[in-house]
């Protein structure tokens, strides 16, 4: 089972969903070293004593999986002395700025009509399985350049559940870490300090009612139906993760094995 994150994880104060992935159990008996590899949400509200604390994690890389909507609507990363930033852009879990500008304005009516009757989870569900498809070029370039240099790394999107999450599952299933472990880390973004805040406009009267929510909460959800359709993905496509990390990715054995030294105790 996954052994839990150590009690001293801090609680950022402009920063959500942030945590270490370290500690991770392996199916060959190893373990995710900590402070090699850390997710979050975006970083462009980061107080500056958040930014202290970042700064003292010695971040080579960070990857910012961010599109251009997402960074116009939340403000470009805050700076850290020497650190590499990687802008490379997933697709949006729920199809881009007009999508999201109906979840921030829609009135009760449009908002039954886009995400009622499971819509919404199936939008998920084929979102992760599209970024998996079509995003290989960009899953490939993290694990090259975590193989190559780029630790200790750091990954996040707007709330560090979704691109950043497959982004961290990709990684975590190229080091052998157990697949109900992937889940489980998957799952934390779950717990009410790290959720990503649901930001609702005042030109809606439907507001934060509770039918609003509970429409939205599929998009705000780490759900393990989302994780497991991006492996059955993995599987359908390519036949097995394997075959996925070397043909889809570009992922010899010995780059896996670079990766398992720099990231594995």
């Amino acid at each position: 089972m996954t052994q839990q994150i150590p009690s001293t994880e801090p609680e950022l104060a402009g920063v959500r969903n942030f945590r270490d992935v370290g500690g991770l159990p392996t199916v060959d008996g190893r373990r995710v070293r900590y402070g090699v590899l850390f997710r979050s949400g975006h970083l462009a509200h980061a107080t500056e004593e958040d930014a202290e604390f970042l700064s003292s994690l010695g971040l080579h890389t960070i990857f910012d999986f961010r599109n251009a909507s997402d960074q116009k609507l939340e403000g470009p990363d805050v700076e850290l002395p020497g650190v590499r930033n990687v802008n490379l852009p997933l697709s949006d879990p729920a199809d881009g700025s007009e999508f999201w500008k109906m979840v921030r304005d829609g009135e009760i009516e449009t908002l039954r009509e886009l995400l009622g009757d499971n819509k919404a989870a199936n939008r998920m569900i084929a979102s992760y399985r599209m970024i998996i498809k079509e995003r290989t070029a960009e899953h490939s370039r993290v694990l090259h350049s975590l193989a190559e240099e780029s630790v200790p790394a750091l990954m996040h999107c707007a709330a560090g559940k979704d691109r950043a999450g497959l982004s961290i599952a990709v990684t975590l299933l190229a080091l052998g870490v157990e697949r109900e472990a992937i889940i489980a880390d998957y799952l934390e973004s779950n717990a009410k300090h790290r959720r990503y805040k649901v930001q609702r406009s005042s030109k809606s009267t439907a507001g934060y009612s509770p039918e609003v929510m509970e429409l939205l909460s599929p998009l705000f959800d780490a759900r393990a139906e989302y994780l497991e359709a991006a492996f059955a993905t993995i599987e359908e496509t390519w036949g097995g993760v394997d075959a996925y990390l070397e043909q889809g990715l570009g992922i010899t054995p010995e780059i896996r094995e670079r990766l398992r030294e720099r990231l594995l105790d």
